[in-house]
């Protein structure tokens, strides 16, 4: 239990740190980064630890594109969705949706007496 508490303990505080870069971006990359983390939240690692490992990476490029004086449409190009969904790509890990393919997968496979054999969260058809 001890390890459980420190481990939130220490996510919580990356989180924080996390959250003060970001507070020191120019307002118009704090804006754009906090409309991506809202969408993080929704989309990406259900878990804390890869989350905050998201969230510090995502920290990284902008406070480099700052420092670069790149603009924010060339961070994020003409769709932010898509460009946002390819950035979740690097941290399947945690998201609850894969979990969810997991599960539906091995509950069809449970009802079919079929097997998959993957780990992947989508199965090979049958």
């Amino acid at each position: 239990m001890t390890m459980f508490v420190n481990k939130m303990i220490a996510e919580k505080r990356r989180y924080k740190q996390y959250k003060a870069r970001v507070k020191q971006l120019p307002a118009n990359y704090l804006t754009a980064i906090e409309a991506l983390e809202r969408y993080f939240m929704h989309f990406g690692p259900g878990d804390g630890d890869n989350l905050v490992s998201m969230l510090e990476d995502l920290a990284d490029l902008f406070e480099q594109s700052v420092a670069d004086q790149t603009p924010i449409r060339e961070v994020v190009g003409d769709d932010p969705v898509e460009f946002a969904d390819e950035f979740l790509r690097n941290y399947p890990e945690g998201q609850w949706i894969q979990r969810e393919q997991r599960r539906l997968i091995t509950a069809i496979d449970n009802a079919t007496g079929t097997a998959t054999g993957t780990d992947s969260p989508r199965g090979q058809e049958q």
